[in-house]
């Protein structure tokens, strides 16, 4: 199908659109912009330049993609925001391309879900199905694994890592990494336990929540030293992936994991 472009649209002739390709009115398509099959820009979103778009994006009205860092380093070299396939970027919603320094890309994949006045700072790495509710914030060099889900108003500090089916509370800010599986909040926020309500979204065997759960209490709430706990959890559920998942992403954090809230207990 050919592309649909408003007559009041402001669109490069240096843009590439694929097919099925809609943009809206006073939506700006700037220089250097690749954007892929079925996606749609709504009236008034704006695509800067060094910006690639996958298939089936849909850039509501106000949206800002591909726009430079917020990094007084920066100093206008070419950079890129990569953006994969079936995201939906909502309103005010801004998501910034890389810096040299950290390797001249912004890369998010597929399926995820940027509420309206969310923010992506420049060199962040983003999965897949990640939902980011409305005002949550990503400094730079964040990145974030697959099914995550950041709660509205919150504040990740630049470098810290998320990762896989973790969960952020609303109104927190976290200034470390937070393993997968995990659930974490508070204004600096601490470690609640395993996201209780993931994990059975995520349908996993019995044995494997169990597992999580038992995980966390020898590894947050044991008095164990780190490491030995960590040799502890390795050994015991060597045969567990989601398990193993946790020890080796303690194990390769530069910034160190969030501590568990003292109260902390896994209960339902």
């Amino acid at each position: 199908m050919a592309v649909n472009i408003h007559p009041a649209a402001i669109v490069s002739p240096r843009a590439e659109l694929a097919d099925n390709v809609s943009i809206g009115p006073c939506a700006c398509i700037d220089d250097h912009v690749f954007i892929g099959e079925g996606t749609r820009v709504d009236g008034f979103a704006t695509v800067r330049p060094y910006t690639r778009l996958g298939k089936n994006n849909h850039i509501f009205s106000y949206a800002m993609v591909g726009e430079v860092p917020q990094d007084l380093k920066f100093h206008g070299e070419e950079s890129w925001l990569e953006l994969g396939d079936n995201n939906r970027v909502r309103e005010f919603a801004t998501l910034h391309r890389g810096t040299e320094g950290g390797g001249g890309l912004t890369r998010i994949g597929n399926d995820c879900l940027f509420m309206a006045y969310t923010h992506v700072a420049h060199d962040c790495v983003l999965g897949s199905g990640i939902v980011m509710s409305n005002n949550a914030t990503l400094a730079g060099h964040v990145s974030v694994g697959d099914h995550a889900i950041i709660g509205g108003l919150s504040a990740v500090h630049q470098f810290v890592r998320i990762g896989h089916n973790a969960f952020v509370g609303g109104f927190s800010g976290l200034p470390m990494d937070l393993p997968p599986y995990m659930l974490a909040s508070g204004s600096r926020a601490t470690l609640h336990g395993p996201n209780v309500v993931g994990l059975r979204r995520l349908n996993l065997p019995r044995e494997t929540t169990a597992a999580i759960r038992a995980a966390f209490r020898l590894l947050w709430l044991s008095g164990i030293p780190r490491q030995e706990a960590l040799a502890q959890a390795a050994e015991i559920y060597a045969e567990i992936p989601a398990v193993m998942d946790i020890v080796e992403f303690i194990r390769s954090s530069p910034r160190g994991v969030l501590a568990a809230e003292r109260n902390s207990s896994d209960q339902d």
